[in-house]
């Protein structure tokens, strides 16, 4: 489909198994790319092995995700307040994860709780990484959710 062109859309999301290894999350990549031509992949930057997984197939190019959270907390708080990102129904990951994320009130600094936020570590990745740093790209995420 044809989006707005100032506009991102995230259609859907990987499903995220409990205890895959680096070559089963690489082959729910490659159901998720099909037969699309994926530019990049952006992978959350404390997975190195991953990172190495994806090179070392060398279909995708890959990069390490900007990991600065607040500034990505910020930048996808205005990238949907300026629609900037769409989120679509089928993405339920985030959409639930949106009702759970909260601030961790036991920290010293500001910073999220360190639970059920993978689909918000994606966003903010996405953002982060992708959108921040393009002028007028249409990119969209998506991936084939079982389980």
């Amino acid at each position: 489909g044809n989006f707005h062109e100032e506009r991102q859309a995230i259609r859907d999301e990987i499903n995220r198994l409990q205890g895959m290894t680096d070559e089963e999350y690489y082959l729910q990549l490659e159901k998720l790319a099909g037969n699309r031509k994926i530019e990049q992949v952006i992978v959350d930057p404390s997975a190195a092995s991953f990172i190495t997984c994806i090179k070392r197939h060398n279909r995708f190019k890959v990069k390490a995700a900007k990991n600065d959270v607040l500034d990505g907390i910020r930048l996808v708080c205005d990238a949907l307040k300026n629609g900037k990102i769409v989120i679509c129904q089928n993405c339920k990951d985030i959409i639930r994860e949106f009702s759970l994320y909260r601030w961790d009130n036991s920290s010293s600094k500001d910073a999220p709780q360190k639970a059920n936020d993978h689909a918000m570590d994606d966003m903010r990745y996405f953002v982060s990484t992708v959108l921040s740093t393009t002028q007028d790209e249409f990119y969209a995420i998506a991936a084939d959710r079982t389980g």
